[in-house]
């Protein structure tokens, strides 16, 4: 049975397809996402007697924030999040990214919590560059889970 879903499912997915959620609504148009990382901060507490060992004990876990780039459209609804916090009316959203397989059925879902932006980024302009224009925005969130698992 294992091997028959190995060759009709590969185990393996591109990072290049995927879609962003915000508050239930798929975002088009995110060329880049990255920041799903956390990382479980480890206190070091010596053992007594001999001293030959050291214990590595888990304290707290810290998230990285969520980068989520895309090319600039025609709206601005990137930079009015940001422009509200800024100017103290956080607006929470949760949302999810979303990777697909080759066959674009949903392979593994992150879903993200009360994130708000804490960085927007525009473009790098160059004159001699054919590079299209990206703006960034930078989440700050409670936490994010697996929601599916093939």
């Amino acid at each position: 049975m294992l091997r028959k879903w190995f060759s009709i499912r590969p185990y393996v997915v591109g990072v290049y397809r995927f879609r962003v959620e915000l508050d239930g609504m798929l975002v088009a148009g995110f060329s880049e996402v990255s920041g799903l990382t956390a990382v479980t901060e480890l206190q070091e507490v010596p053992e007594g007697g001999l001293n030959q060992y050291v214990h590595r004990l888990p304290v707290r876990t810290k998230l990285e924030p969520i980068v989520l780039k895309r090319g600039m459209t025609l709206t601005n609804e990137l930079w009015n999040w940001y422009a509200d916090v800024r100017e103290g009316r956080i607006v929470r959203k949760s949302g999810a990214i979303i990777l697909y397989n080759e066959y674009d059925l949903e392979f593994r879902r992150w879903n993200f919590y009360d994130a708000y932006p804490t960085k927007w980024s525009g473009p790098e302009l160059n004159a001699s560059s054919s590079d299209i224009a990206v703006e960034a925005i930078e989440l700050t969130h409670n936490g994010f889970k697996v929601a599916s698992w093939f």
